[in-house]
């Protein structure tokens, strides 16, 4: 069953000179419990599509749905089923992690209960303990990252969307994000997820999506993807795609 399913998606961005076309009839689905890359050069529209998918930007054209629920008519439903994280996301420097946390929390319409018992399961599986009491301004940056991926999975969405959450990140913090997203996918989430390293998504998806020039221009596991291209590497055989 697909857990996301875009058809024909378009998004022009006007301009008094010139409307610019970020993406253009892109179509692709993402299934139960299936990691998707999304690859693609800066500017190919990767991260307007992912807004899109996290009802942050509104489509031109095309339809767009989460769990049955339409990005354009029931916005509201399609947040309750995502998780959404990127690099850049920001964490309010005076608040404590547990306070981030349970501001989320409630933000998604948990119950105290369940809140509760979400917070201790994700300090545990996180490993926040030793600061999730400490306002975010005194975190290092790998600490920030564990709080937000841990605010992400906070109320279990059945889906993931991931804008390059390793860049920027050292060799541990970004182990942090590639154990997640395997956790997640054990758990049976779906995760779609951005990124200009090719050996995550080489280790990481079930199947790649190469977007350029706002278009789709290749949808399959890495596998066949090999097969098409006659390329052995990921780099490569994305390269080639590309037409580089």
């Amino acid at each position: 069953m697909a857990i996301v399913d875009i058809q024909r998606l378009t998004k022009i961005y006007p301009d008094r000179k010139k409307p610019v076309t970020a993406l253009q009839d892109v179509t692709f689905k993402i299934n139960e419990s299936e990691i998707v890359g999304l690859l693609g050069v800066n500017g190919a529209g990767k991260t307007t599509c992912l807004r899109i998918i996290a009802t942050m930007l509104q489509p031109t054209s095309g339809e767009v749905t989460v769990a049955g629920f339409s990005v354009a008519t029931h916005p509201n439903d399609v947040r309750k089923q995502i998780g959404f994280m990127t690099s850049t996301t920001g964490l309010y420097p005076r608040l404590t992690g547990r306070e981030i946390l349970s501001y989320f929390g409630r933000l998604h319409e948990l119950s105290d209960s369940d809140l509760k018992r979400r917070i201790d399961e994700v300090v545990n599986e996180f490993q926040l303990s030793e600061f999730i009491d400490r306002k975010c301004d005194k975190l290092s940056t790998g600490q920030k990252q564990r709080i937000n991926v841990a605010r992400t999975s906070l109320h279990r969405p059945k889906l993931l969307v991931m804008d390059e959450p390793t860049a920027g990140l050292d060799v541990l913090g970004a182990r942090t994000i590639v154990d997640f997203v395997r956790t997640s996918k054990s758990l049976g989430q779906s995760v779609l997820f951005s990124t200009h390293r090719m050996e995550e998504a080489e280790a990481l998806c079930d199947r790649i999506v190469v977007i350029h020039r706002g278009r789709v221009v290749s949808d399959g596991t890495i596998n066949e993807l090999r097969q098409r291209t006659g390329k052995n590497e990921l780099q490569h055989l994305f390269l080639s795609i590309i037409g580089e």
